[in-house]
């Protein structure tokens, strides 16, 4: 199951990222199927200074979700894809600062749907965080052991390629 694993969570986090992106960015381009429409179009209205109408920011924003999740889908321009989904994440995240006050106005200030919809988007940010470390060649790398081996231990750390080619191959016994 490791090596399953090693070999193929990488993609399937790829693919994953791209469905979300094109599947939310389609629903844009019809008006009244996206629950965030009226945000999103006047949160890209006042990011383009008034210059552009809600209406051809929701346009904007589809296609470049669609854009981007073509990107992660089919692996091609996944670096442009990246910045494209950097940059569209800075606008995603743009009303918690543009609008507070209408996404935090429940008892207490609790947020509201459209504010945890938005949040939500800190888990898109480190997906494409991880897709963007492959570039430079990080990989997964694996070191077989025990599912039960594992159930007590915290979070591994993350080591660098010189630093495993230098870990000692045996484990849990004394070395000779």
């Amino acid at each position: 199951m490791n090596q399953w694993l090693v070999s193929n969570s990488i993609g399937i986090l790829r693919v994953s990222i791209g469905l979300v992106f094109i599947a939310f960015g389609f629903l844009k381009f019809f008006p009244g199927l996206s629950p965030i429409e009226h945000l999103a179009g006047r949160t890209a209205s006042v990011l383009a200074f008034g210059i552009v109408s809600p209406q051809v920011g929701m346009v904007c924003i589809a296609t470049l979700e669609c854009a981007i999740g073509l990107c992660f889908i089919t692996g091609r321009f996944l670096r442009v894809g990246v910045w494209l989904m950097g940059a569209q994440m800075i606008g995603a995240m743009s009303p918690l600062m543009l609008f507070p006050g209408e996404l935090f106005s429940g008892p207490s200030g609790a947020p509201s749907l459209a504010a945890q919809y938005i949040v939500k988007d800190v888990i898109l940010i480190a997906a494409g965080l991880v897709i963007a470390a492959t570039w430079t060649g990080a990989r997964i790398v694996a070191e077989p052991r025990s599912m039960r081996s594992t159930l007590t231990e915290g979070i591994p750390c993350v080591r660098r390629s010189s630093e495993v080619m230098r870990t000692p191959a045996v484990r849990g016994g004394s070395r000779s």
